[in-house]
């Protein structure tokens, strides 16, 4: 699968380990930075760059990591088609694929540290959207709304 990768200064080293874990699953990554780091930098310059590459469906997934993944998920969630959310605990990273198409996943590298993270990233890819009949209908309902604010 092609997972787009992106971190703020925050983020900037759990980036590269969880680059580095996706290529060893056999994921091609998108990087779309930053390519140094940057204590200056802002996650929704960066956020904005991953989720376009999702919305636009150059990447099928993205990983963003900032420091609590709060921001980086507000700011992917404002662009249309990103599903993103901040997980910390293996049960939402593979259940907000599973019931709810999630997209995006959001890290914070001040929360999590490097073997959560692995985890975290083992459940979201080896996730799949089930497309059960309840699921779809919560689905088309968000995807409605999108439409309705966009």
């Amino acid at each position: 699968m092609k997972i787009a990768v992106a971190a703020d200064h925050n983020g900037y080293e759990l980036k590269s380990e969880v680059s580095l874990l996706l290529q060893n699953l056999g994921h091609e990554v998108v990087d779309v930075g930053p390519y140094s780091h940057d204590p200056l930098d802002d996650y929704p310059d960066y956020a904005k760059l991953l989720a376009e590459s999702v919305s636009t469906g150059t990447s099928k997934r993205g990983i963003m990591i900032c420091g609590s993944g709060v921001g980086a998920s507000v700011a992917a969630n404002k662009v249309k088609g990103i599903r993103a959310a901040v997980c910390h605990d293996i049960y939402s990273a593979h259940q907000g694929v599973e019931h709810d198409d999630m997209n995006v996943l959001c890290l914070g590298s001040r929360i999590v540290g490097s073997e959560v993270a692995q985890e975290l990233v083992r459940a979201f890819t080896g996730a799949e959207y089930t497309g059960e009949e309840r699921h779809q209908r919560r689905l088309d309902k968000v995807l409605e709304m999108e439409q309705d604010f966009n």
